[in-house]
């Protein structure tokens, strides 16, 4: 069941990823390179060098999870560099999807303060 959504943390691994790697040593990168805790629900992606294949690892109640995309042709777009090394779902959903956004602004919204 795909139960991921808005509500995670999606944390991108910078470097390139041997997807040879299961679950140990995706959880191994997690708390060695990205200095995060692998159980904590968040979610954490990890693309090969040619980037055609991208992993998601991400803990729920029972154990882990590991999503597996091959593309058969093209590659999957960068997103924007953080410094964290977080992303949000809907740059998740449009890396996955193939879309990449080549200039955007966001416009400025009034945000009541309490």
């Amino acid at each position: 069941m795909f139960s991921l959504g808005s509500s995670h943390q999606y944390y991108l691994y910078r470097g390139d990823c041997d997807m040879r790697k299961g679950f140990d040593g995706l959880c191994g990168l997690v708390d060695s390179e990205l200095g995060r805790v692998a159980t904590s629900g968040e979610v954490f992606i990890f693309l090969n060098r040619r980037r055609t294949h991208l992993k998601m690892l991400h803990w729920e109640p029972g154990g882990f999870v590991l999503y597996h995309k091959r593309l058969e042709s093209g590659t999957f777009p960068s997103p924007k560099k953080h410094a964290s090394g977080s992303i949000s779902w809907s740059e998740l959903v449009l890396m996955i999807e193939g879309i990449q956004v080549l200039k955007s602004s966001r416009r400025k919204r009034f945000i009541l303060q309490q």
